[in-house]
């Protein structure tokens, strides 16, 4: 359960190397998370992003887990709720593809469309009805102001987060009055390795600054989380632009 502060003593990871998620757990094992889950691929890196929690006094536990592989959710997920009640679950995992390369490419598109938004919507609604069943608990999910509105610079991320965003949004409202939270959280342009090589965009953020604003939304038990909140009215502006307006813009 959570602390008296509203900080979650249990936290699962759906993409346990993501900057993101890794920045936002340690500020929750910082604040007094107890219990850590990292699920994603068996690697060094998921290793080492273990070893790093234990080193903050965490007790953490990785479990092999991929989004593509959608038919071994409910298993896997399910062996981790069969531990003990999970207070938070955070939906980090995602892959932005290459725009130019995955146009020629349309497999390509789609593994980038099925990890973030058919993977997402699967681990979702298994981690939700685990939720619910519990009576108690927070999804947060890492969404984008990518899918606010679809640009030629990366329609196809863009639409896959687009989707991804009206699912938590959908499952917020069916999940209302249950105890359990959903939070949707839409950085702007993160400096990570995920971004790194790209051209900078307005308003860019960090890691830390994302994982500062899930703990401020966990508080409040917000439903949406823009980081930084500046791109709710720059988003809200560019959404409602004619569409030929937007098509000159150099986004």
């Amino acid at each position: 359960m959570k602390d008296a502060f509203g900080i979650p003593q249990s936290l699962l990871v759906l993409g346990g190397t993501s900057e993101i998620a890794l920045a936002t757990a340690r500020r929750l094992v910082a604040r007094r998370t107890r219990t850590v889950w990292l699920a994603g691929r068996p690697s060094p890196a998921l290793d080492a992003a273990a070893g790093q929690l234990r080193g903050l006094g965490a007790e953490v536990r990785t479990v092999a887990f991929d989004a593509l592989e959608t038919g071994s959710h409910e298993a896997v997920l399910g062996k981790v709720f069969a531990e003990g009640d999970i207070d938070l679950v955070l939906l980090a995992f995602g892959v932005l593809g290459d725009q130019a390369h995955d146009e020629r490419e349309p497999l390509n598109a789609v593994r980038v469309v099925q990890t973030n938004y058919t993977g997402a919507v699967s681990a979702g609604l298994v981690s939700a009805r685990a939720l619910q069943a519990q009576g108690h608990g927070s999804l947060v999910v890492l969404s984008s102001v990518a899918g606010e509105r679809a640009r030629r610079a990366n329609f196809i991320y863009g639409s896959s987060k687009a989707g991804l965003d009206a699912f938590a949004q959908g499952l917020g409202d069916a999940l209302h009055g249950t105890g359990v939270h959903v939070m949707v959280v839409r950085p702007g342009f993160v400096r990570s390795r995920m971004t790194a090589g790209l051209e900078e965009a307005p308003l860019a953020t960090t890691p830390e600054a994302v994982a500062t604003a899930i703990e401020v939304g966990l508080r409040r038990r917000s439903e949406t989380v823009w980081v930084p909140g500046a791109l709710r009215v720059v988003m809200s502006a560019l959404r409602h632009l004619p569409r030929a307006v937007f098509r000159r813009l150099p986004v």
